[in-house]
């Protein structure tokens, strides 16, 4: 039996010297590639009887490169429960429910991700289902375009939230070239063509559902060398694909941008900031900064957070930061204002937050202490199977190895107040920013 996760996590962040940095997820796991390029990584661990299963396809709305086909790889993840020839979509849901499995799938701009919590037992016989949808997808022209409308459905739902306007305004204006330019459900208009795309859906299909993209992860109640030899005999024989998206490089941004959403009803003002930011790099100290300036901006405790929320009571909603992606992105501030005559000055307040780093040094104990508190946050969540697995998703996304929390954490703890520093000045400028604000019809 491997000792409990959690307890040993937190002995390691106590014990964590900055000459010596202990690992943040310090477990044991095994990364096993196979020749077709299919990468297996097994986590056992002291949570019985229980195993989560997360398929990680390194595919999602960045790889829609060609004009007028954004919004594929959130659609595949409605498809794949469509089934195959052997195991059609009724036969399938029996097999998961026999095994009490909690079945679902999400999709961001670098992955999307089937994931399924079950009894250990069922194992095996899940990843022999697993294999066969992800070699054997099979619809017919029909429920394709079926799928299509509900997809179309999808977006006016999402549609009906003001943020959900405000990030697809934010993106489409802050990105030229880049396929960050549209959100992970597509550009409308794409979306509303889909329907006749069923040609091409097969094409994205075989492009991108390969075992190259695609990394196994394993976590619970199980014996590795079983487990490696269930994914051989399943997965081993899964063909290789060639097929490498020319995804277009964003040249620099070179002056400020601005946007405005009218909602159709009256709403409270929401106000969106992206400064342009580096791509995720585990050994880059800028990156590990930018993250760490979320937090110290504008957390619950930030100065910034404390006036504007709690004390004036201008904002109800209040949060930023550098999202992780595999390509240059946004460092994001979202707010919502509470009266349309406090939009300006919440603007402002937002930007000489973040400029006001750029001339003061950060007290090096406050800055040990927000390390501390992101390491001791992100071991805390690592409470079960399921939790562990969901948690290395994003480190599959961007470098297809848990060893990225580890050498990013690494790399955090070398930050100094002169680099936060030295960041605000290089990324907080006038010629990186996007800003759109959102309001109803009557408020200008």
């Amino acid at each position: 039996m491997t000792r409990p996760i959690v307890p040993a996590l937190l002995a390691a962040l106590s014990l964590a010297t900055a000459a010596e940095p202990k690992k943040i997820f310090d477990y044991p796991y095994e990364q096993t590639d196979f020749p077709n390029g299919l990468r297996l990584i097994t986590v056992p661990t002291d949570y019985p009887n229980i195993v989560a299963l997360y398929i990680v396809v390194n595919t999602g709305s960045r790889n829609e490169v060609e004009p007028g086909k954004s919004g594929f790889a959130h659609f595949f993840e409605h498809m794949m429960f469509r089934g195959t020839k052997k195991y059609p979509p009724q036969k399938w849901e029996q097999i998961m429910k026999s095994a009490g499995a909690a079945t679902n799938a999400f999709t961001s701009d670098d992955l999307t991700a089937y994931h399924a919590t079950f009894s250990k037992e069922s194992l095996p016989a899940i990843l022999e289902l697993e294999a066969d949808r992800f070699q054997n997808l099979d619809y017919a022209e029909s429920v394709f375009r079926t799928e299509a409308l509900a997809v179309n459905g999808e977006y006016n739902k999402n549609s009906a939230n003001p943020t959900s306007k405000l990030f697809e305004k934010l993106r489409d204006l802050a990105f030229d070239t880049h396929t960050y330019k549209h959100t992970t459900m597509g550009f409308l208009a794409d979306i509303k063509a889909m329907p006749e795309q069923y040609e091409y859906s097969k094409t994205f299909f075989n492009r991108f559902y390969r075992p190259e993209y695609t990394t196994l992860l394993v976590v619970g109640d199980v014996k590795t060398a079983e487990v490696k030899a269930a994914v051989e005999k399943h997965w081993g024989g899964w063909k290789r694909g060639a097929y490498v998206a020319p995804i277009p490089k964003e040249a620099p941004q070179t002056g400020e941008r601005k946007g405005h959403v009218e909602w159709p009803v009256p709403t409270a003002p929401w106000i969106g900031v992206g400064y342009k930011v580096p791509a995720f790099n585990d050994s880059d100290k800028e990156v590990a900064a930018l993250q760490l300036i979320g937090s110290l901006a504008f957390g619950q405790t930030a100065p910034a957070y404390q006036r504007l929320v709690l004390q004036e009571q201008k904002v109800d909603v209040l949060f930023g930061g550098s999202q992780p992606r595999v390509d240059p992105y946004l460092f994001t501030v979202l707010s919502r204002v509470k009266k349309q005559e406090d939009v300006d000055a919440v603007r402002e307040s937002v930007i000489s937050t973040l400029n006001g780093l750029k001339d003061t040094l950060l007290e090096s104990k406050r800055l040990q202490a927000l390390k501390s508190n992101m390491r001791y946050g992100f071991a805390m969540g690592l409470d079960n199977s399921e939790a562990i697995a969901g948690t290395m998703t994003q480190a599959i996304a961007l470098a297809r190895t848990p060893e990225a929390y580890n050498r990013f954490y690494a790399t955090m703890e070398q930050v100094t107040p002169e680099d936060i520093r030295n960041v605000a000045r290089k990324y907080f400028v006038e010629t990186g920013r996007t800003i759109v604000t959102l309001s109803g019809p009557k408020a200008k």
